[in-house]
């Protein structure tokens, strides 16, 4: 009998035999939705045509196989998957190819494989759930007559290491063969293309990695293949087309060498070999090869002269390099370059003589200039911060010649003070001459108990562009610390910040300590929670000094250069209190706003017919936790919005068109600029595997009880579990519309009702701004920040999207993205500490009901901040007549119900609800 010769055989229409001197075999990866923006544009729309037509562009490229998945929360996968393979059975030209069947959810690979034609691939199967559920999946594949992909993934996690990849393959093989009987011609193992040029010195190995786990395959484990997904590799150089392409050559052919026999790659987007410029080549293979220490910086220095229209080599615009060095640092600050800073410095460092005098001089006047322009409205936020990265970086060049030449010139710089102003003490011309040209010395934290610190961060960057010096406590910083940091800096001025509401309180506590230890310097005051009101009404009532509420960033440095002014600090301080006293003078005596006592306010809620409602039956109870959800899936929530207004950009996002709908032209032009930077971040995030998303969500038997909620046990609602408590809107409407409580959405008695809760969290922003801040880089730490904070609002959003289908009251694609950025959904997430539920102590509750920082990793400080600051918790209504709505006025009678309610003193009571007691303008 003939000798069937191995290799792998698949098909379309038509048979594909993938021998060896066929080498390579190339994969679509155009018809992925994670792939592709423009494939998962099309199937959200459900234009399957444009979709198709996709699919035949990959065929026309020169792929042999087309790499199929419908993997996206809005997208019901399965149904999906059967639609389109029906659909290609029609298209002649595509469907002579064989398919891949790509999903991470066995019940679309399922379907997938009832509709192809002919013998088409699995992807993937893995170790990743245990050995059974691993042979199980493998039989039904062997049933239908595919390949299967194997990830090299077990119940540890994925291969990164050679030894790791090998181990695990050779396993799966083993059970495959030996226990399973698969042919091992059908067996494709993907030993993971992971990053390279990450900065991370464990990654640098990558390549070579998967390289020499691929030769020890092909001659280990006989009749298996190997492939993986090559655009992976070059994750790190997202939206450099060029390196890119030459990065997915060089490793194909390296890799093909060691026997990789396919990879998903995109078939129209590959440089030939030996046409990759030899400069380029040479740094990539230095990168992917693993060839030198310092690899990766130089092919990110040659990368940079790869950026332009088209992916062509641009010439950099260097002739203001031919400029005085004065210039050239004050264009380098300009337009936050920071490619020169050091040889310039060092160049005025040299001019000077001394290196203060370059901060005195070209660097104050280019900050100078800076300040000027923002303060003008003709710069934005985002270029003052990369302003400051340049002055950080160049600052720290001098910094220790600095400290050499302090010791040798200090005593003759007391000397010559005192010679112009004789009247002033050693101390106080020691001081001055230390101070140099400062504007002033700023101290700035984020009080007890609360972790953001965005904002913050802003003000102490856009302060140092205009001179003053900024000591940052960072945050969490008990008032003794502040006091005693203020003291021993001098301090000029003294900031504080908080998100929560407990951080009011702490203001005022530190306002009192400052007046008891006979502090005089101004007091600003800023943060999401604190208002004009609450300062003039609250805080400055107990400090003697200036109490000046700061809105935003921008307003920081007029409202400190007023206060340090010996012409205007006595005029603008006058004219602050005279505002404040009007604010206080509102709140006692003036017009507020006509409202309900609580047993009125109850008697107006909302009243529904129980009887004829039936609530949607969760399809669990208990919990289920997300311990690592993808960030690439997140990215597809993100409200980008808030984004933009952190950094002083005002406007809405249009997500489609991809612009800040505003009427300043030059802000959108840079919220454009921003918007692509942040992308670039978030690549860089996900390459580098630097933010660790967690969370958790759950529902549970409940019922209302007056204005408390319920959670029981179980389902006999027999035993209660716990309450939360919810406030009472007391203000009088006209509009006839109900006084609402939270309580009122969810049903009263034993009636079958339920609510959900969650917690999620990014962890890891923290540690990355921290790295970037060392490296005198504070428009990225304050970038990062950012970043995980819409993160972490884009998986709650996601997560309530999920709770919504698994409470069964919406179909998983029923809404577009922008549909659920827009809350056009039924049901409401409300968060404790916010409009609805003011009362932060409420999220300790919900931490028990869930287990959620034993499951999540997030904790809740004293004040019941949340840490991470990037996180979010809240709780689910499933009631079609839901809403968000705000509680204000609150009147004493409830105030003292409330506190009766939850075992509050009265104190404690107005504490967590104070900015809702009829002052929070």
């Amino acid at each position: 009998m003939p000798t069937i010769p191995h290799a792998l055989r698949l098909s379309g229409t038509e048979a594909y035999n993938h021998t060896a001197e066929k080498r390579f075999l190339m994969i679509g990866e155009r018809t992925n939705v994670a792939g592709s923006p423009r494939f998962a544009k099309f199937v959200r729309a459900g234009d399957l045509e444009a979709a198709v037509e996709v699919a035949r562009q990959q065929v026309e490229n020169g792929a042999n196989v087309i790499d199929i998945c419908f993997d996206d929360g809005l997208i019901d996968g399965k149904e999906m998957m059967g639609r389109f393979l029906r659909l290609l059975q029609g298209e002649p030209d595509v469907a002579r190819v064989p398919i891949m069947v790509d999903s991470s959810k066995w019940e679309i690979l399922e379907e997938g494989l009832k509709y192809l034609q002919g013998k088409g691939i699995v992807n993937s199967i893995s170790l990743k759930e245990g050995e059974e559920a691993f042979k199980s999946h493998a039989r039904h594949i062997m049933r239908y007559g595919a390949a299967v992909v194997v990830m090299a993934f077990d119940e540890n996690g994925q291969a990164a290491t050679y030894e790791e990849k090998i181990r695990i393959c050779e396993r799966a093989y083993r059970i495959l063969v030996d226990e399973v009987g698969f042919n091992p011609d059908d067996i494709i193992f993907d030993p993971n293309i992971l990053t390279v040029a990450t900065g991370i010195e464990e990654h640098n190995n990558y390549a070579l990695d998967f390289i020499n786990a691929t030769r020890w395959i092909k001659q280990n484990l006989p009749g298996a293949k190997v492939s993986g997904g090559v655009s992976n590799i070059s994750f790190s150089f997202r939206g450099n087309n060029v390196v890119r392409e030459a990065m997915h050559s060089a490793f194909l052919y390296h890799a093909g060498l060691a026997g990789m026999d396919m990879g998903i790659v995109n078939a129209g987007m590959l440089e030939v070999y030996d046409e990759i410029p030899k400069d380029l080549l040479e740094h990539v293979e230095d990168v992917l090869l693993n060839r030198r220490p310092d690899a990766t910086e130089r092919l990110l220095d040659l990368a940079e002269s790869f950026k332009g229209v088209g992916g062509k080599k641009i010439e950099e615009d260097l002739t203001w390099r031919e400029e005085p060095v004065e210039k050239r640092l004050e264009h380098a600050l300009l337009k936050g370059i920071d490619k020169y800073i050091d040889e310039d410095t060092e160049e005025a460092r040299v001019k000077y003589e001394r290196p203060l005098k370059v901060i005195e001089g070209p660097l104050m006047d280019g900050m100078g200039v800076v300040g000027d322009l923002f303060g003008a409205g003709k710069m934005f936020l985002p270029q003052v911060v990369k302003s400051a990265r340049v002055m950080k970086k160049a600052v720290a060049w001098l910094t220790p010649f600095m400290e050499a030449d302090k010791a040798a010139n200090l005593a003759g710089d007391i000397a010559e003070i005192k010679a112009k102003q004789p009247e002033l003490s050693d101390e106080e011309a020691l001081k001055i001459a230390e101070r140099g040209r400062s504007a002033g010395r700023f101290l700035i934290a984020t009080v007890k108990g609360d972790v953001h610190d965005i904002g913050k961060n802003i003000v102490g960057v856009v302060l140092a562009c205009n001179g003053f010096e900024v000591t940052d406590m960072g945050v969490m910083v008990a008032c003794d610390k502040i006091l005693a940091k203020a003291k021993e800096i001098g301090a000029d001025v003294i900031g504080l910040s908080g998100l929560i509401t407990p951080s009011l309180d702490e203001m005022v506590h530190v306002a009192k300590e400052m007046e008891r230890e006979g502090f005089t310097v101004p007091l600003l005051v800023g943060g999401a929670t604190t208002s004009a009101a609450h300062t003039a009404i609250k805080i400055a009532e107990h400090y003697s000094g200036p109490v000046v509420h700061v809105l935003d960033a921008s307003r920081s440095v007029p409202v400190t250069t007023s206060l340090l002014s010996k012409d205007q600090k006595e005029g603008f301080a006058a004219e602050n209190r005279a505002k404040q006293q009007k604010l206080r003078d509102n709140f006692h005596g003036g017009p507020k706003k006509e409202t309900l006592s609580l047993a009125e306010a109850r008697a107006a809620g909302p009243s529904y017919d129980w009887d004829s409602y039936a609530p949607p039956v969760p399809g669990f109870l208990g919990t289920e936790v997300i311990p690592d959800q993808s960030l690439a899936e997140l990215a597809e929530y993100i409200d980008w919005t808030p984004f933009f207004h952190a950094w002083e950009l005002r406007g809405v996002w249009d997500r489609q068109a991809k612009v800040l709908k505003t009427k300043n032209a030059e802000g959108a032009a840079e919220a454009a600029k921003l918007y692509q930077e942040a992308q670039e971040w978030i690549a860089r995030i996900i390459a580098e595997n630097r933010f660790k998303v967690s969370g958790i969500y759950g529902f549970f038997p409940a019922n209302a009880d007056g204005d408390d909620i319920i959670v029981w046990e179980n389902e006999d609602r027999a035993t209660e579990r716990m309450r939360f408590h919810s406030l009472r809107q007391q203000v009088k409407k006209d509009s006839g519309k109900p006084n609402v409580a939270l309580a009122d959405w969810v049903a009263p008695g034993k009636k079958a009702d339920y609510v959900g809760g969650f917690v999620v969290g990014i962890h890891g922003a923290d540690e990355f701004a921290a790295e970037l801040e060392k490296e005198h880089d504070p428009y990225g730490s304050i970038m990062v920040k950012a970043i995980a904070d819409r993160f972490a609002e884009a998986f709650a959003e996601l997560l309530h999207h999920r709770a919504r289908v698994r409470w069964g009251y919406e179909t998983e694609a029923e809404l577009t993205h922008d549909q659920l950025i827009h809350e056009n959904y039924r049901g409401i997430r409300p968060a404790p500490g916010y409009p609805a539920q003011p009362d932060h102590t409420e999220k300790p509750l919900l931490f028990d009901l869930l287990d959620a920082s034993a499951a999540t990793g997030v904790t809740l400080t004293e004040s019941c901040a949340m840490h991470p600051g990037a996180a979010v918790c809240g709780l689910y209504f499933s009631h079609p007549e839901c809403h968000y709505f705000a509680i204000s006025e609150l009147q004493q009678d409830q105030i003292e119900d409330y506190a009766q309610r939850k075992g509050f003193t009265l104190t404690e009571a107005e504490k967590w609800l104070g900015p809702w007691l009829g002052y929070s303008a």
